[in-house]
């Protein structure tokens, strides 16, 4: 018998599907995200909490494939940062006080923060169809109040530097504009003399360096600027526009900042972590203390939401034991409160 013709031949159908490295998706990403001008901070943020997750896929032995991203590989994560991750591992400024046994909420929600928007731009773009991440909650937040310095330890602390020595004098300024301006240490390391204007006393906070990707002009005290005025002319002889320079007129790093710090407040025997971003933190709670408005303080900061600026500023017991003092309803009802009882006897 002939065999029959147009018969149709059967597909043999595989089971071998296109899976993806999550480094490859991660790169579509980034560079989108490069794409849509990101700043080089947020792009760079970005690769280290990627690859923080992927050190901790590989350290689980899991396949870094987008098929093995669920939630409960990603509640695992959670539970490895939180429990059992050391915090500030390997940090060579640290010392082994501070590297506790894992991270805080804070940090954890940063972490997963980048997987939220890469997921969610991976989904948006198609390259995935589902986003493991809609089911993960961010991880609650303890409203902890952050320390300051008192105007007793501020001083102790201005007091150490040597101002007859160059890196001394230097990292003095450097501290009176931090406290006085309010800036994050990246963007007083950005400062170049071009954004001084001594005459109007104002410096300039690119958008380039802002984290807000907004200009801000802040007032600065005369005080201030008369030791910059003092630090630029140490610093005439280098070829380069950057305020706060080292020995040898490289940009001064923000890392050797924070050791000398340590050091200093070790000399003036202050028993806090002492840190570039506490200035800010000490000047905001100051510049309220002695009666500033708060949204002239949102401006200074650079901060769209008014509630960051809650974040930044933690009165004291004492500051708001003066504001109850003076504003208390109960105040308006003294005359009546205080009029002569009669006694029965």
């Amino acid at each position: 018998m002939s065999q029959r013709v147009g018969k149709r031949v059967k597909n043999v159908r595989t089971a071998v599907q296109n899976v993806q490295s999550l480094s490859s998706l991660f790169m579509k990403f980034y560079e989108a995200k490069t794409a849509e001008g990101r700043t080089l901070r947020t792009l760079e943020s970005y690769k280290v909490n990627f690859n923080f997750f992927l050190e901790f896929l590989e350290a689980r032995g899991i396949e870094s494939s987008i098929d093995n991203v669920t939630v409960e590989i990603l509640r695992q994560y959670i539970n490895y940062m939180l429990n059992e991750k050391v915090r500030f591992e390997g940090h060579k400024f640290k010392n082994d006080s501070e590297k506790t046994l894992g991270l805080s909420p804070i940090t954890v929600n940063t972490r997963l923060k980048t997987l939220r928007t890469m997921f969610s731009f991976l989904l948006n773009e198609k390259f995935i169809q589902t986003d493991p991440m809609v089911l993960i909650k961010k991880v609650v937040e303890n409203d902890e109040a952050v320390n300051i310095l008192t105007i007793d330890e501020l001083k102790r602390l201005l007091n150490v530097p040597n101002q007859r020595r160059y890196s001394d004098f230097r990292d003095y300024v450097l501290m009176n504009l931090l406290t006085d301006a309010f800036l994050r240490i990246n963007e007083a390391l950005s400062l170049t003399r071009n954004d001084i204007d001594f005459q109007s006393e104002i410096i300039t906070i690119r958008s380039e360096t802002s984290k807000s990707r907004r200009t801000r002009i802040i007032p600065v005290q005369k005080n201030t600027l008369d030791l910059l005025r003092d630090l630029i002319k140490e610093t005439e002889e280098f070829n380069n526009e950057h305020v706060f320079l080292a020995n040898y007129g490289a940009r001064l790093d923000a890392n050797h900042f924070r050791k000398r710090l340590k050091e200093f407040a070790k000399q003036a025997a202050i028993n806090k972590r002492v840190h570039p971003h506490l200035f800010r933190h000490t000047g905001a709670t100051i510049f309220l203390e002695a009666g500033g408005d708060i949204r002239h303080l949102q401006m200074i900061l650079g901060h769209k939401d008014l509630r960051m600026v809650l974040r930044y500023t933690h009165l004291s017991n004492t500051a708001l034991k003066n504001q109850h003092n003076q504003f208390s309803p109960i105040n308006l009802l003294k005359g009546k409160l205080e009029e002569k009882r009669k006694i029965l006897r």
